[in-house]
């Protein structure tokens, strides 16, 4: 029998190379299934806040982007060559859709909860969350707009609308992401693969099915 293969992905939901990342971790995952079909992987999700110290209600990305890029022309150029990346992995960034800056704490909260339940797909949750934010401008930090997308990726309401409204998660998403810092974590996507061997950044395919090789053989 194979040795299950866990890959541990450390990343934001507000992060464009984070979901960049997802696409080419997707493409390296489906190599390599046709090269071991019958290769067991489990793939697990870490938080990471780029911005934690937002408010729950999140701030307007024109002023986001003001502080941080200097404005949307400033954004516009750094953004280039995120929509360039995008588009070699089909997603069509729609940065211009996006009215708010969400803080991301209760989206992260949402995949732990999802990641502890027995049924559903947390995977799907975290591509709807990037799919909501990135190309459909919605605000990933309101409790209403994260369990419609809980129930789009096949939650159920109101299990998710009570989740949310509790506290459940919150000091283990904060020690999660304090651990991810300690360790030397500093930007996002982060990938461990087989708790051996990690990368940082959205690497080609190619790359990271040389990880897991490596990871696998150490």
């Amino acid at each position: 029998m194979l040795e299950r293969l866990t890959i541990d992905v450390v990343s934001d939901v507000v992060c464009p190379w984070c979901y960049i990342g997802k696409r080419r971790l997707e493409a390296a995952l489906a190599r390599l299934k046709e090269m071991e079909p019958d290769l067991p992987v489990d793939v697990r999700w870490h938080p990471f806040q780029l911005n934690p110290d937002l408010p729950r209600e999140g701030v307007d990305r024109r002023g986001y982007l003001e502080a941080k890029f200097g404005g949307p022309e400033g954004a516009r150029e750094v953004y280039a060559r995120v929509e360039a990346a995008g588009r070699s992995v089909d997603i069509p960034f729609a940065f211009d859709s996006i009215r708010r800056q969400p803080n991301t704490l209760d989206a992260h909260r949402l995949i732990a909860w999802a990641q502890s339940r027995r049924e559903g797909d947390p995977d799907a949750l975290v591509e709807r969350l990037f799919r909501a934010y990135f190309l459909e401008g919605r605000f990933v930090g309101d409790r209403d707009e994260l369990v419609r997308l809980a129930v789009d990726a096949g939650y159920d309401a109101d299990d998710a609308r009570v989740f949310l409204a509790s506290d459940a998660f919150v000091a283990d998403i904060a020690e999660a992401d304090r651990q991810a810092r300690t360790l030397g974590v500093s930007g996002v996507p982060f990938f461990v693969f087989g708790g051996k061997a990690a990368l940082s950044g959205a690497h080609e395919s190619e790359t990271l099915l040389a990880a897991i090789a490596q990871a696998r053989s150490g």
